[in-house]
């Protein structure tokens, strides 16, 4: 099993940047490809990306290609998801998950076995 942790959230003036970190322990990270996902009230939750095992490939929903970028340190096991040009459709609950695959493309969450709590990101106008 692995566990995931969710930090950096915060409230952000529209056009800033934020960068969330989703550390892992009990197993590592190198194991699993990772996903971004968030969740606004109201909705469904929408993948936002997601990055190989061992990092390189990446894929990043439309909504936000260009803007945010997903990196990896397996040796610190951790994942990060850097956020500029934040705009206030991004407020959302934030997750990491964690798959037992290695594809970045995989919108689905059920696919995902791990989950971390989530950090709340907030753009303001």
């Amino acid at each position: 099993q692995v566990q995931l942790v969710e930090s950096g959230g915060g409230l952000v003036q529209a056009g800033g940047s934020l960068r969330l970190s989703c550390a892992a322990s009990g197993r590592t990270l190198s194991s699993y490809a990772m996903g971004w996902f968030r969740q606004a009230p109201g909705k469904e939750r929408e993948f936002v990306g997601g990055i190989r095992r061992s990092g390189g490939n990446t894929y990043y929903a439309d909504s936000v290609k260009g803007r945010f970028t997903i990196s990896r340190d397996n040796a610190k096991n951790t994942v990060y998801l850097q956020m500029n040009s934040l705009k206030p459709e991004d407020t959302a609950v934030y997750y990491c998950a964690a798959r037992d695959g290695n594809s970045a493309f995989f919108p689905t969450p059920s696919g995902y076995a791990y989950w971390g709590q989530g950090t709340q990101v907030t753009v303001s106008s």
